[in-house]
């Protein structure tokens, strides 16, 4: 079943085009990768998506609903979560308080309730600081949680963000570049966490990322984009003998 359609998608710059004419179908359930060599538009799209950019022409739709032009968190309300390229997280605050605050959208109860902090307003604390804890547990953050981010490395503070972006419960995970500046052993973890959001908590997942070997190991649908421009799609083997893929990346 298709969950996110993007249809003729452009955006542009001023003189610079930096996606022409994308069109792509995102399958619920499914890990879809985009890749791409650097400048091909990718986080671009992404930003799309998300609301951060709306795009200069063409319509993105997710279940059906229209979110070509709405904002970021109105995207977010619908049910889709990113976890940033570049780490979004306050880094002088602890996981825990990192996680709970991006949960803030779920907290819908007035300054009196909050005042009194009886009924409502506790219940959804509760019902928030579980759901938190459920998500600690998962990304294995447990032995984290009350380290401020900015003192952790710098693939357990990837693996936060990811977290943070769990926490909004989205139906679909947009993943950008998750597992750059990793070690092997980070980004084996990494790779586990992903296949287990799909599987275990059945989140459509939307990937970008460098590694070739991690794409074509987990991807179960690929799109590949060059200079804004889709050159090619498919399941992982067909993309792999696609002769504009190949000569995108290695050259004739």
């Amino acid at each position: 079943m298709e969950l996110l359609t993007i249809s003729d998608i452009s955006l542009s710059f001023g003189g610079l085009r930096a996606l022409s004419n994308v069109n792509m179908e995102i399958q619920s359930g499914l890990i879809t990768s985009i890749i791409g060599p650097n400048g091909a538009g990718k986080t671009s799209l992404l930003n799309c998506i998300s609301g951060f950019y709306h795009p200069t022409s063409g319509e993105i739709y997710f279940n059906s609903r229209r979110l070509t032009h709405s904002s970021p968190h109105q995207v977010s309300n619908m049910g889709i979560a990113r976890a940033f390229q570049n780490l979004e997280l306050f880094k002088g605050m602890s996981v825990l308080d990192n996680l709970l605050l991006a949960r803030h959208q779920n907290l819908r109860y007035n300054f009196f309730q909050a005042f009194i902090y009886f009924g409502k307003a506790s219940r959804l604390e509760a019902e928030n600081r579980k759901f938190v804890e459920d998500v600690i547990d998962f990304m294995e953050l447990e032995p984290f949680r009350k380290r401020t981010v900015g003192s952790l490395s710098y693939g357990i503070q990837k693996r936060v963000e990811v977290a943070r972006a769990l926490t909004l419960a989205p139906h679909i995970l947009l993943l950008d570049e998750p597992m750059a500046g990793m070690n092997i052993e980070e980004k084996e973890d990494m790779v586990r966490f992903v296949m287990d959001i799909q599987n275990e908590r059945n989140i459509t997942v939307v990937l970008v990322e460098h590694d070739l070997g991690v794409v074509m190991d987990i991807s179960d649908y690929i799109y590949v984009l060059d200079f804004g421009e889709l050159i090619g799609s498919g399941h992982p083997k067909e993309v792999a003998v696609n002769p504009k893929v190949i000569e995108a990346y290695i050259g004739e």
